[in-house]
Order: C-alpha cells, then structure tokens, then sequence
C-alpha cells in the first residue's frame, strides 16, 4: 500500500516522541501490504474499525491514538 501524507505522521512523530516506534511499525508493515478485501485487514489488524467511505479507524498504541486512514483495496 502507498501512503500518502507521510509528511503528516511524520510531523506527529516529532510533536509525540512516544508513539514514534509504534507508527514507525505501521507505516513500515502497511506500506509492505496488498489488501484486496475488507477481511485481509482485518486479519492483520482485527483492531480497526470501518467508518465508511473507505475509512478505517487503527488504533494506536494501545488506543492512545486514533489513525484515521482512507484505504483503497487492490483489484484482482
């Protein structure tokens, strides 16, 4: 998956150094995924919530953070 608005978690990181690892986690492991299908998320992140219009809910850090992330799923 291509994440587009790194510059904002990044931003993030450096106004809340203790969630640096943790997003640093996501963007890596997200970044190396290929979802087709709502169920492939949720195998790897049975946390997040769907919210409509192709927004899902990631909870960070044991939900001290919210990321809200607009996901486009792959077409086979």
């Amino acid at each position: 998956m291509k994440i587009k608005g790194a510059v904002i978690i990044e931003n993030f990181c450096k106004k809340h150094s203790d969630v640096v690892d943790v997003l640093t986690k996501w963007t890596n492991d997200v970044s190396e995924t290929k979802w087709t299908n709502h169920n492939e998320l949720k195998t790897d992140y049975p946390s997040a919530d769907y919210v409509g219009n192709k927004r899902y809910v990631f909870n960070i850090k044991g939900n001290h953070y919210r990321l809200v992330v607009a996901v486009v799923l792959l077409q086979t």
